[in-house]
């Protein structure tokens, strides 16, 4: 059911770094991303798949993590990502991504959940260095980068507190914590 995929999928930070991941299965999920709708149908994303151990540990320090996380540099070595897709904007068919982003960032992180897999949508991102890493040519947008491996973290979903506050926390047991906010919140009217 797609709500049980939809609850699965979280933004996991901490994996397996050991359970490498098939090439295959990244061009997989692209292929899901690319079957997404497109504004104007102009297809204007692309991808690398990174999944050179090599590769990955040159990305991962060019990443920010878990903003809210004030005392937390990200994964500790061993729990870093097994895999990347760097989502690429071609400027060749359009200067403006517009929603196909959002809309392929999501669908790619549902396949990677189908698959027994986690990942996080990063936007903190050193994009010029990761440029000249990955020798991306200026006539790409570096737009997000997916980590991707086997999550080792909980991630729970809970309503947001009486003071309404929104920001994600983990607990003593490195439980990540996820406020949402209730449905009756968020629908304005029914009409």
């Amino acid at each position: 059911m797609l709500k049980d995929l939809v609850l699965r999928n979280r933004s996991y930070r901490r994996f397996n770094q050991t359970a490498r991941i098939n090439p295959a299965v990244l061009r997989d999920l692209c292929d899901l991303a690319r079957l997404t709708p497109s504004g104007r149908n102009a297809q204007p994303l692309k991808y690398i798949l990174v999944t050179s151990e090599d590769l990955c540990d040159k990305i991962y320090p060019l990443l920010g993590w878990a903003g809210y996380l004030k005392d937390w540099d990200g994964p500790i070595e061993g729990e870093r990502p097994a895999a990347y897709i760097v989502m690429l904007g071609d400027k060749t068919i359009s200067e403006n991504f517009g929603i196909d982003p959002g809309i392929a960032c999501q669908t790619l992180l549902l396949g990677a959940v189908e698959q027994g897999l986690g990942g996080c949508i990063i936007a903190t991102v050193k994009r010029e260095n990761l440029k000249t890493l990955l020798e991306i040519p200026d006539t790409f947008d570096v737009l997000y980068v997916i980590a991707l491996g086997k999550p080792v973290e909980e991630v729970v979903v809970e309503p947001v507190g009486s003071n309404g506050d929104i920001k994600y926390w983990r607990d003593d047991k490195h439980v990540h914590h996820v406020p949402k906010r209730e449905l009756k919140d968020v629908i304005v009217a029914e009409k």
